[in-house]
């Protein structure tokens, strides 16, 4: 309860200072920028503490006093303000605006509850989506509680956390003050996603007003999933079982589907559930992309700043949209610029390199201490033609059907809708363009699939302009023969798979712990030190730093290897260790290990010299086929 109450004393804070700074946007505007201001306090405030105090309730209860304070400047600053002049909903018909959010937050909510942590019989159950990344986002919350700062990866021994962790920690506040860590996860992930449903209806609106344009960019958006559809009815046709299989099978389903090159994925499937460190990004990148859209509207100095605060803060919430926002914002300028060369230009160009130098100037310390080291100095970035569909070899599929056959019918009409735009639309259109050619030629990170996390942002700022033009052929159509055919088979191919795909997440269920698993993690939390070392295997699923919290020499390469870490020494000191304890005694004490942990996983893992441990240190934990040894006799 008492991390609900913190949670609620954040969101209080982030209402009343978007209350008194955005006074004269209508009360829907007013209460979305405060709630998500509200969670970036909650992300942010206990962490500049935890500097300090170790993330620890004392750094919680700060950081609220601070957002108590950030809430009354608010009010203060925004005191002269004249009120909106418009109803609380402004000119967005709430009926309509209604009819568009409950069902994704209905589904979003049942996701959420259904696919982190579920228990069932003493087990813990996930999606299928949630399956690998959540155990990565479970382990640094619970890994950052009382944790020293800045804090170092639970599943790397002896290397800094540069992965963005604020979001997690955000979970972390609420497990201090005793709220659950399912319960954290799933109340803090449906706000999000709530508030990303609304904040994309609000920057639609502000690109495109109307509710036909906005309604069918936030079904082509959130629906998304390109032609995959075809190869599965194309496997059908062989092979009847195949459709079964696309709602049974493990990435079966026709957004996500590797083998056929299908990499675009559905945005809620595969990005907003399991992915939290994008979620939150896109909760703070959709206020920036409205910010960003009505300061260039009103050549607006004060929210140029606003805005250049605000994109400061994404690095360590989310590096990939804080970069992406970026690559939009010089092609925002670049463009109003241009089309104002023979008008105000140098105030554009002045109120841009405002928004830019206080961006840079706060961003700046965060990439430098922790994005950096990992990525650039890793040598993770690389130029990369066309990402996933380049083996370096050459390309798969063929340029345009790569992307043709990934966005779907979506893809042929991202040009026109660009160029039928006006000349606010078409500034977007730069930004957007600017992500896609730098995104085609640079990867950031080892895996390249990640670079859809920017492409998909040019998509988000995109669709407004594409549900527009979608309106407007449908008029310039009207007496046409076929009409509504046309437009019927348009929509149905561009979200076919992404609705196959939510489908089958829908009724995927996959065990993540056994209860054996569960009682091990409970027994390590309870009677071990939090900053404990444990010796276990490499399995993602790992109960040791996933759910107790507590430190192992080495976790999976699934994460470490496309964090850009180095881990072989580690890595290979582990196996040392459990194949060849007697000759690797020395190990445990050059490392500090406490304990050592046997489960199924390492027994098949390793030519496991698991009489040794017997024999040689006492069992402090036994049950089902999990082990738990103490190093010293005595301690604990």
């Amino acid at each position: 309860m008492g991390g609900v109450l913190l949670l609620l004393g954040f969101l209080l804070c982030g209402v009343a200072a978007a209350e008194g700074l955005f006074r004269q946007r209508c009360g829907l505007i007013r209460i979305w920028l405060g709630l998500c201001l509200g969670l970036a306090m909650m992300m942010w405030f206990p962490a500049l503490f935890a500097f300090f105090l170790d993330f620890t309730i004392p750094a919680q209860f700060l950081g609220l006093v601070l957002g108590a304070l950030c809430a009354a400047a608010g009010m203060f600053l925004g005191r002269r303000k004249p009120a909106a002049s418009v109803g609380f909903f402004g000119n967005v018909p709430p009926g309509w605006l209604a009819a568009l959010l409950i069902p994704a937050l209905l589904l979003s909510g049942y996701l959420q509850f259904t696919h982190v942590i579920r228990e069932v019989d003493g087990a813990l159950y996930v999606g299928q989506s949630t399956y690998g990344d959540l155990c990565l986002h479970l382990g640094i919350a619970t890994g950052m509680r009382n944790a020293t700062f800045p804090p170092d990866y639970t599943i790397l021994y002896g290397a800094k956390l540069g992965y963005p962790f604020l979001a997690d920690t955000m979970a972390t506040s609420m497990l201090l003050l005793g709220t659950g860590l399912r319960e954290a996860f799933v109340i803090t992930g449906t706000l999000m996603m709530g508030l990303v449903y609304l904040g994309f209806v609000l920057f639609a609106w502000e690109m495109a007003p109307g509710k036909a344009a906005v309604a069918l960019s936030f079904v082509l958006f959130f629906c998304n999933g390109g032609l995959g559809f075809l190869y599965v009815l194309d496997g059908v046709g062989r092979d009847p079982s195949a459709l079964i299989n696309a709602f049974e099978g493990y990435y079966q389903a026709p957004a996500n589907m590797p083998d056929y090159n299908l990499r675009w994925v559905n945005i809620v499937c595969d990005m907003l559930i399991p992915q939290r460190t994008l979620l939150a990004g896109w909760m703070m990148l959709l206020p920036a992309l409205f910010l960003l859209s009505r300061a260039v509207r009103e050549r607006n100095t004060q929210m140029f700043a606003c805005l250049g605060v605000w994109a400061g803060a994404m690095p360590l919430v989310h590096t990939h949209s804080f970069l992406a926002l970026g690559l939009l914002s010089a092609g925002v300028m670049a463009r109003e610029i241009l089309a104002d060369r023979r008008g105000p230009w140098r105030k554009t160009l002045v109120n841009f390199l405002w928004y830019g130098v206080l961006a840079v100037a706060i961003a700046l310390p965060q990439l430098m201490q922790w994005t950096f080291p990992q990525t650039v100095n890793g040598g993770s970035v690389q130029i990369w033609f066309n990402w996933v569909n380049n083996t370096g070899y050459g390309l798969i599929d063929e340029y345009f059907w790569f992307w043709i056959k990934n966005v779907g019918l979506v893809y042929l009409m991202l040009l026109p809708a660009a160029l039928s735009s006006g000349k606010h639309g078409r500034s977007f259109a730069w930004g957007a363009l600017a992500i896609y050619l730098v995104s085609e030629c640079v990867v950031f990170q080892p895996n390249k699939y990640d670079n859809n996390k920017l492409f998909l942002v040019a998509f988000l700022a995109m669709l407004p302009l594409v549900g527009r033009y979608c309106v407007i052929l449908w008029n310039r159509m009207k007496g046409v023969p076929g009409r509504a055919l046309l437009a019927s088979v348009f929509l149905a191919a561009s979200t076919v798979s992404g609705a196959m795909s939510l489908g089958r997440e829908a009724v995927s269920e996959y065990m993540l712990f056994h209860r054996d698993e569960v009682a091990a993690a409970e027994f390590l939390e309870a009677y071990t030190q939090p900053d404990a070392l444990v010796l276990t295997g490499e399995q993602h699923n790992n109960p040791v730093c996933t759910l107790a919290g507590r430190h192992i020499l080495c976790g999976t390469g699934s994460y470490l290897y496309y964090h850009g870490l180095d881990y072989r020494k580690q890595q290979e000191d582990q196996r040392a260790i459990y194949e060849n304890p007697a000759e690797n005694m020395h190990l445990l004490e050059e490392y500090g290990i406490e304990y050592i942990y046997i489960s199924s996983y390492e027994r098949s893992a390793y030519f496991l010299n698991e009489a040794y441990f017997r024999e040689n240190f006492p069992l402090v934990f036994s049950q089902g086929d999990v082990r738990i040894y103490a190093v010293y006799d005595g301690e604990s």
